[in-house]
């Protein structure tokens, strides 16, 4: 099909900054859509147009049941960075689209303060929680982020201030690549600036706690009631259950949310659900995932196998909790595609019974983990053990 629908990114010197293919699918357009600000930058020529609603995906229902009519969507920068594209090229075939990117935000941002791109970690707190920058914290650490209005920087150096980090010094770009152009500093101990609602934040990290990326962080960096997956033996469950971009993790039994949280912390782009049926441990699941910066961490509350009743199909399974019920091995294998891997973990005998007996049925590896750590005994050192573990590592033909 001939494209019919054209996304524009435009920058905050408005058409005349858009390059001549642009410009063209600007003008030939039949309708144009686009958040107020964006609209108020072309002149009134009596063509249709509509502004985005809320909910926005009434408009973009009401893009693609338009289909085939000259329609132009006005987006901010790249329309793919953290923009109205990503949403539309997800609903229609990009041979029926033209996408026409300017320099992101990030980009300039980056143009301004001479930081290489690829050396920063780039976020968006437009509606989302402030939570996910403790993913990114750690001393040296270069961010940009893109904000939700003119209060986000306050609230930002607030919360680096309270995670450790207030000797940071932030910078906030406004108005980028337009007359109105400015850009604030001050440390996060310091900002007292008000901004205006279009800016982007950069934070050069100094000092704080930071916590390792791989897998195996230590117990106490979780509120728990014990119900938690130690440290050992949780590096060598996230290696086994082998998180990729992407792909979906049910977290069965999750007690502390310990696997799911380092499973959505190996890649911003993977997904978990903690299944978890006390309401107390739910709790200690959120305040947990928030502190290491995955606030995005689905939690489901309830008993499997009740509870995996209409959940989206998993790559991924680790059962932990509940790993001697038969029906939530039944309900979780039968769960997976092919290809799909399951990873249980049993520290009593009854569950390590249950391990055994699906090891004859669906074969995989099996593991047992033994784990002891040198503690204080009086004026010496002993070993002290840890509760053996029994691991299966299967995979669904």
């Amino acid at each position: 099909m001939t494209p019919w629908l054209s996304v524009v990114g435009i920058g905050e010197d408005g058409p005349e900054g858009l390059g001549p293919a642009a410009r063209a699918a600007l003008n030939n357009a039949a309708v144009l859509v686009g958040g107020g600000r964006h609209l108020a930058m072309l002149p009134d020529d009596g063509r249709e147009r509509l502004a985005w609603s809320s909910p926005l995906g009434h408009r973009v229902n009401e893009i693609v049941t338009r289909r085939g009519e000259a329609i132009c969507v006005l987006a901010s920068g790249d329309p793919l960075c953290w923009g109205i594209g990503t949403t539309l090229a997800a609903r229609i075939p990009i041979a029926e689209m033209r996408i026409f990117p300017a320099p992101s935000a990030f980009s300039l941002a980056c143009a301004r303060l001479g930081w290489p791109l690829p050396d920063v970690e780039c976020l968006s707190l437009h509606g989302r929680s402030l939570a996910l920058v403790n993913a990114c914290l750690y001393p040296s650490a270069k961010l940009l982020a893109l904000s939700n209005d003119g209060a986000t920087p306050a609230k930002l150096a607030a919360h680096l201030v309270a995670c450790g980090y207030g000797e940071s010094r932030i910078m906030v770009l406004e108005r980028m690549g337009g007359p109105e152009e400015q850009r604030i500093e001050a440390t996060a101990a310091t900002w007292q600036d008000e901004t205006a609602d279009l800016n982007t934040i950069a934070v050069d990290c100094l000092g704080g706690p930071a916590h390792a990326r791989v897998p195996g962080l230590e117990d106490n960096t979780f509120e728990s009631d014990g119900q938690l997956t130690k440290r050992e033996v949780r590096a060598v469950t996230l290696s086994a259950l082998a998180p990729l971009p992407g792909q979906l993790l049910w977290d069965v039994g999750a007690g502390a949310g310990s696997i799911a949280i380092e499973w959505l912390r190996s890649d911003r782009r993977c997904r978990a659900i903690a299944i978890e049926r006390e309401a107390a441990r739910c709790a200690r699941i959120i305040t947990n995932a928030e502190a290491l910066g995955v606030p995005g961490l689905d939690i489901v509350e309830g008993a499997a196998p009740e509870a995996l009743a209409g959940l989206t199909q998993p790559d991924t399974i680790f059962l932990g909790g509940g790993v001697a019920n038969e029906e939530t091995w039944r309900v979780c294998w039968q769960a997976l595609g092919s290809g799909g891997r399951l990873v249980a973990n049993a520290v009593t005998v009854t569950g390590e019974s249950r391990i055994l007996e699906w090891q004859t049925r669906t074969g995989g590896r099996l593991v047992r983990l033994v784990v002891s750590r040198a503690e204080p005994m009086g004026d010496s050192v002993a070993w002290r053990a840890l509760r053996p573990v029994t691991q299966l590592i299967a995979e669904k033909p």
